[in-house]
């Protein structure tokens, strides 16, 4: 009998002991560099806080326990357009709930979800109101983790969205809300602009809104000081520039060397979490590091380098979200009166919020407040 890999089919994580075993290994024969001159982070990763990490990693962190806690999240594989795509699907309890698909980031994976998943899907025993309940899927996108990457030139935010269409039409949700950040944010509203019959809303962390040097010319004098003010916080290493030019030579790096993978990784994680020193001042370190072992793992570290090759921009070049107009857009972070002003000549704007905290990844460092946003930008939709 044929296989039809289109169908649903159950998937549970198990990592092979000898890769476990050779990860490490290879992190026990680490050659390490010399510290450069400079305090902290000024160089970048500190030799000194990479080394306790990275033993850290080899000898305290328990990768079965968090590959035990990973498999309690029901997990699938279907095919699509000719790639397996890994997901999870957690059916809430409540009857009238809503479908709600998750959107990942760069350099994450679906790990960022996993402290949202419960709340959303299963208010109720959570003690929130159960009324606003969602049967929640969280795809791996292509090319991330246990999703096959592309094959060929071409993946785009928009293709995408064409497949987890295709993946919640399988699923039986023929109307359901959206919701992402970093790469998830440019996802999203292209599901709305492929299908905005299905789409009840789209909720971003953030990304709409932010000017770039065309808006300048429309700027009032406050404006304009705003946007002098923004050129000084955009610094850090250009992951856009290095990976839509030299992804694969990096990719050989990251692929032969954990520690070449946890540096560069973490060092992304630090520089989005412009709020703390360190990623893990706000986030739980295990997350972080069960994140990097599923790159590790999966050999994923080039294959998910394709939005910065060909994705974000009509060029391939760096480019914000594009915004849509045909269905409601809520934002967590929310944002100053010129990034509101902005936000809506492209967006139909029902959710601007006031005093959210958080850093990049919002829904693993603060999730019941990722989620009571979620709750709130969905509930004035109904």
């Amino acid at each position: 009998m044929t296989l039809d890999r289109t169908e649903i089919r159950p998937f549970r994580i198990d990592i092979p002991q000898a890769d476990l075993d050779d990860l490490h290994d290879r992190l026990a024969r680490t050659r390490w560099s010399a510290q450069l001159p400079g305090t902290g982070s000024e160089r970048g990763v500190s030799v000194a806080y990479l080394t306790e990490l990275a033993e850290y990693w080899r000898t305290g962190f328990d990768w079965r326990a968090q590959e035990a806690a990973l498999n309690e999240f029901p997990q699938f594989i279907t095919e699509i357009d000719g790639l397996d795509v890994h997901f999870l699907h957690v059916r809430s309890p409540e009857p009238d709930a809503t479908p709600l698909i998750l959107v990942h980031g760069w350099p994450n994976t679906f790990v960022e979800f996993t402290k949202t998943i419960g709340l959303l899907s299963d208010p109720r025993s959570h003690g929130l109101d159960p009324a606003q309940a969602f049967h929640v899927v969280v795809p791996s996108v292509p090319g991330f983790a246990f999703s096959d990457g592309p094959t060929e030139p071409g993946m785009t935010p928009g293709r995408v969205a064409d497949m987890f269409l295709v993946l919640m039409d399988r699923l039986g949700y023929e109307r359901f809300g959206a919701q992402g950040g970093d790469l998830g944010a440019y996802v999203a509203p292209e599901l709305a602009i492929a299908a905005p019959d299905r789409v009840i809303g789209v909720h971003l962390d953030g990304g709409i809104g932010i000017p770039t040097e065309a808006d300048v010319p429309t700027m009032s004098a406050d404006e304009r000081a705003e946007w002098d003010l923004m050129q000084q916080w955009m610094t850090g290493v250009d992951h856009h520039a290095l990976l839509r030019v030299a992804p694969q030579t990096f990719a050989h790096a990251w692929t032969d060397s954990p520690v070449g993978l946890l540096g560069w990784l973490m060092h992304k994680f630090d520089e989005f979490t412009y709020l703390a020193e360190r990623a893990e001042d706000v986030m739980d370190r295990d997350d972080l590091l069960t994140n990097v072992s599923l790159y590790w793992f999966t050999n994923t570290a080039g294959s998910s380098s394709w939005p910065m090759y060909n994705g974000l921009g009509a060029d391939g070049r760096f480019g914000w979200p594009k915004g849509q107009k045909q269905v409601p857009t809520g934002v967590y972070g929310g944002g100053s009166a010129l990034m509101l002003r902005l936000a809506e000549r492209d967006n139909t704007i029902a959710h601007w919020p006031e005093g959210n905290t958080g850093n990049h990844f919002v829904a693993m460092e603060k999730p019941q407040m990722h989620v009571a946003d979620i709750r709130a930008f969905f509930a004035k939709l109904h």
